[in-house]
């Protein structure tokens, strides 16, 4: 019964049917992982600072609330969405596209249970590095 009375408390959002913070982070991890070791994506890696720490945590927070879940990105970054975020920044469709395989591979890779969600996070996310590009 525990069982049952967890599944109904616990909120249909995608972050909760992810697998929450472990697979956000997980898939987080994964994403700056492969941006930091694969040749296709040297660009992208290159308009970053040499540690990544900072931006594992930053993503990883906007993710979980952007999905559904806790909110605390955007409780401390006010009036910020990644599109402000990256403003400053010159990114060309090569580097919006990088960053949009990166992203669904790290999905895939890390391969949440429920795949069909995974793989719509992965064209979502897609959608919206392209409309990043800016040069």
């Amino acid at each position: 019964q525990a069982d049952e009375k967890t599944e109904a408390t616990t909120p249909r959002t995608p972050f909760h049917l992810l697998g929450g913070h472990e697979t956000v982070q997980a898939i987080t991890n994964r994403f700056y992982d492969l941006m930091e070791t694969e040749p296709a994506y040297a660009e992208l890696r290159a308009m970053h600072a040499p540690d990544l720490s900072r931006m594992r945590q930053s993503l990883a927070g906007f993710l979980a609330g952007w999905a559904g879940g806790p909110r605390d990105w955007f409780e401390q970054n006010p009036g910020k969405c990644m599109m402000s975020a990256h403003k400053p920044f010159v990114i060309t469709k090569a580097v919006a596209g990088q960053w949009a395989d990166a992203m669904k591979r790290a999905i895939a890779d890390v391969a949440p249970e429920d795949a069909e969600l995974a793989k719509s996070l992965g064209n979502i996310l897609e959608e919206m590095a392209l409309r990043m590009s800016n040069a």
